[in-house]
């Protein structure tokens, strides 16, 4: 009998993830990161994600990137129309909103993270450290 070879492919994430809890709705959150950032965040149509059963969860989010940057807002829990309740972040499920930056133009993330907690909904913002999150290929695009 052959032997079965297993192909591991090993990722670079360079990208930042950052926790919201707020009690705003995605779109008033959205609106207010677009205010304090001079962004134009957008809904985009829902961000899927299947798990090892093939049950799919959707996931609402807003987006908006060029060649270099990207900034995405994710609402953590699924919606309810979703086959999974799997959040997008189970690791950190006491976060109501993850957001993804990547590029020059969110490297200080202390300036970012500072702007956030600006909002006066946002109760807590906090860096979400890569090495130990076993969801970051959720966010392989």
């Amino acid at each position: 009998m052959p032997k079965k070879k297993r192909l591991d492919i090993d990722y670079t994430f360079n990208f930042g993830l950052y926790g919201i809890i707020s009690s705003l709705k995605a779109y008033k959150l959205a609106w207010e990161i677009n205010r304090i950032t001079a962004k134009n965040l957008a809904k985009m149509p829902d961000f899927e994600i299947t798990n090892k059963k093939n049950i799919t969860g959707h996931h609402l989010y807003y987006a908006v990137s060029n060649e270099v940057n990207s900034l995405r807002l994710f609402k953590n829990k699924p919606n309810e129309e979703s086959e999974s309740r799997e959040l997008l972040v189970p690791e950190h499920a006491h976060f109501d909103f993850i957001l993804y930056t990547q590029g020059d133009a969110y490297e200080d993330s202390n300036r970012l993270q500072q702007l956030l907690r600006n909002i006066p909904s946002v109760e807590l913002v906090a860096f979400i450290p890569l090495a130990a999150l076993k969801s970051k290929e959720h966010f392989i695009f």
